[in-house]
């Protein structure tokens, strides 16, 4: 079970004590449902995007939760895009450490925007991933004005293209967004969130090639494929960019994994 990104506007008009939170490695209340599901889908670990509160600031987390209920990671965004950044802070070096060993594979996850980052791409790359977890807003149809990268056909092209450079299993999940919600967020006149749909979820093959029905953009829905994990090597022995197709003694990624503070001792 994945879910998608929640949209950014819900933050100004949800309480504070929804849009924040808390995570703890324990079962809590606010977690007893999606543990609940975790446990009762064996071996089918949930993907959540949740606000994660820090001191002194917010961060958008994606968190992956064992069939056990035990949660196997929670992964900051590296940095908050656009409009997000006047509420989200940036992730600290714990953000690189975003693939976890579970039954069904190797599981990673990033979020949004992460996906044209392309150094960060690549050390999510060198982890293995096997299975991967794309987390977006709602999407619309191109309109001709708006960033076309934005869209539901831009999105669905970065989705493609993780899979390919990755050689991994893209679940691509974007939110739906309802009149209900429109409603709650007051955007009826805003330039974004202002009409009912965006749902453009599916899943991708690692050599690109969707696997998944559509289900229609303003219904909420369950998308399902199956994957078959010996793909990745068929792909892995055409193309694989951080083994046998690349270059190393002349192009290579420096990481500095160390968390850093304000104040050293």
């Amino acid at each position: 079970m994945v879910t998608p990104k929640a949209s950014a506007a819900l933050c100004w008009q949800t309480s504070f004590e929804y849009a924040t939170m808390p995570v703890q490695p324990t079962p809590t209340p606010k977690f007893r449902n999606p543990r609940k599901t975790a446990q009762a889908q064996i071996d089918k670990p949930p993907v959540m995007a949740i606000p994660r509160p820090t001191e002194p600031i917010i961060m958008v987390i994606r968190a992956i939760i064992g069939a056990d209920g035990q949660i196997l990671t929670l992964r900051s965004k590296i940095k908050a895009t656009h409009m997000e950044r006047t509420i989200f802070g940036d992730a600290t070096a714990e953000c690189l450490d975003s693939v976890v060993d579970t039954p069904l594979g190797r599981i990673g996850a990033l979020s949004c925007w992460e996906h044209v980052q392309p150094l960060l791409k690549y050390h999510t790359y060198s982890q293995r991933e096997q299975i991967h977890i794309a987390a977006w807003p709602p999407v619309f149809d191109h309109d001709g004005k708006s960033l076309w990268s934005m869209s539901r056909e831009g999105t669905e092209a970065i989705a493609r293209t993780y899979a390919i450079e990755s050689q991994s299993f893209v679940l691509h999940t974007t939110a739906v967004i309802s009149e209900s919600a429109i409603d709650q967020m007051s955007t009826h006149n805003g330039l974004i969130m202002n009409s009912p749909g965006g749902g453009s979820s599916a899943v991708f093959g690692p050599d690109g090639r969707k696997l998944s029905t559509n289900i229609l953009a303003d219904k909420e829905g369950i998308i399902c494929a199956d994957l078959d994990i010996d793909d990745i090597l068929h792909s892995k022995a055409f193309l694989d960019v951080v083994g046998h197709y690349s270059r190393p003694d002349l192009l290579w990624l420096g990481v500095d994994p160390v968390v850093k503070s304000q104040v050293k001792l």
